[in-house]
């Protein structure tokens, strides 16, 4: 729905277009039109010449995610708590604090030497929406508790932005800006993620048996060489940089203590791979399930690039190397594709095949070294930066991965469906 009102004063010819969620916006207008009585919605003769065209200035609602299953996370690093509050669940799903905290404590600080040193408990709380370990298919609140902040830490950047932070940017949109912690643009914010991500993985488990498992891939130049189709969730926790290939842990862990020491920091890549994904998830066109992938995964902090299937190394290939042929499986007589590059997803739509994704980390923006930045007033100052940071996000970001990936799935099988006809349900979970 589009909604427009033109605004006349003296030789100037005002538009404004409210998108979206029409109801709202006309509530709004008609709030407008108490004190402009000479604002008309049904005004529709635009002048031909258009000398001025005004901006309207909204602040765009991003802490919730997905339609169907529905997610909106709440929260500052250095505020009282965080969470999420979940939408949509289907009623009589079995889940408990524990479970919830299994996924937390993977992602919590002051796991190890190579993670930031905040100690904090991240103890799950369920405030609603599920009555003795079953949902209710109300609304389900969860917070996790703050309790060992340093706001302190934080007076310089205060006034001085840091290099590559949300600093300066959210400065610019709303004009203010959380300093402690970096506020929303924490990766504190992600807890709220990471919980309803555990809920979306038992309801992927529970329908159709899926299996989301991510690890991190390269820290800087070292790489690893896993079997996807056999690495498991103890192979990846096995190590503090949680990478299943042993050797190249321990060359990451060296990478990432040698940068730490120096007050650096490093980036790299976490991979991850579902199985068991039924079939016929995304949409053609603008819901493309690689798209609906992309956007949450780079919607995490830090985050810089996306490859799903062959990547960026498929624009190198020719069509007969990069195509996945189909075959007749003789076991269960079911097609399948005889090669991954398309990484489980076809014309934006699951195909049953393994999904494999991978996500590229920057490099920690907080430092300990002196760098030049400005201040609010437009100073040119020196700051070293303080405060307790990772020195390389990747291996606290596995699960963060495994809870976007987890979500988007979640919200993908429940507007297949709904949409579904009652004659193809039966078949909706079925899977390769």
């Amino acid at each position: 729905f589009l909604y427009y009102f033109v605004y006349n004063k003296g030789n100037n010819l005002f538009i404004i277009l409210f998108l979206n969620y029409s109801h709202i916006y006309r509530y709004v207008l008609e709030k407008m039109l108490l004190t402009k009585p000479n604002v008309s919605l049904k005004q529709r003769n635009l002048k031909s010449s258009i000398t001025n065209l005004a901006r309207i200035s909204v602040k765009a609602n991003s802490s919730s995610f997905g339609t169907c299953f529905r997610v909106s996370t709440f929260g500052e690093s250095h505020g009282k708590g965080v969470g999420c509050v979940i939408d949509g669940l289907p009623s009589k799903l079995k889940i408990s604090e524990q479970e919830i905290q299994i996924e937390l404590d993977r992602r919590k600080p002051g796991q190890s030497i190579i993670t930031t040193p905040r100690k904090e408990e991240d103890k799950a709380e369920i405030l609603s929406g599920v009555l003795d370990g079953v949902t209710l298919g109300t609304p389900i609140a969860i917070v996790v508790r703050n309790k060992d902040q340093r706001s302190q830490d934080y007076s310089e950047m205060s006034v001085a932005y840091r290099p590559s932070h949300a600093d300066a940017t959210y400065d610019f949109k709303y004009g203010l800006r959380a300093v402690a912690g970096g506020g929303r643009s924490s990766a504190r914010e992600t807890i709220g993620r990471v919980a309803a991500g555990a809920i979306a993985k038992k309801l992927l488990k529970e329908v159709a048996g899926t299996e989301i498992l991510a690890y991190v891939s390269r820290v800087r130049d070292v790489t690893s060489k896993v079997d996807e189709d056999t690495f498991t969730m103890e192979d990846v926790e096995r190590n503090m940089v949680r990478c299943p290939d042993q050797d190249a842990a321990q060359k990451m862990i060296d990478a990432i203590n040698e940068v730490r020491t120096r007050g650096e920091s490093c980036g790299g890549e976490v991979t991850c791979i579902v199985r068991k994904c039924p079939r016929g998830l995304g949409s053609p066109v603008f819901g493309k399930l690689e798209a609906e992938l992309g956007r949450a995964l780079l919607s995490l902090p830090a985050t810089k690039g996306f490859e799903i299937g062959s990547g960026f190394s498929g624009s190198r290939m020719l069509g007969s190397e990069h195509n996945d042929e189909f075959y007749i499986d003789s076991k269960t007589g079911k097609i399948r594709t005889a090669s991954n590059r398309s990484g489980g997803v076809q014309g934006g739509i699951s195909n049953g095949e393994t999904i494999v994704l991978r996500t590229a980390f920057k490099p920690t923006a907080t430092i300990g070294i002196k760098q030049r930045t400005v201040t609010r007033d437009l100073q040119e100052v020196d700051l070293r930066a303080r405060g307790r940071h990772d020195a390389c996000v990747v291996p606290r970001a596995v699960p963060m991965v495994e809870a976007m990936v987890a979500l988007v799935l979640a919200d993908q099988l429940l507007l297949q469906a709904a949409q579904a006809s009652p004659l193809a349900y039966k078949q909706l979970f079925e899977t390769i």
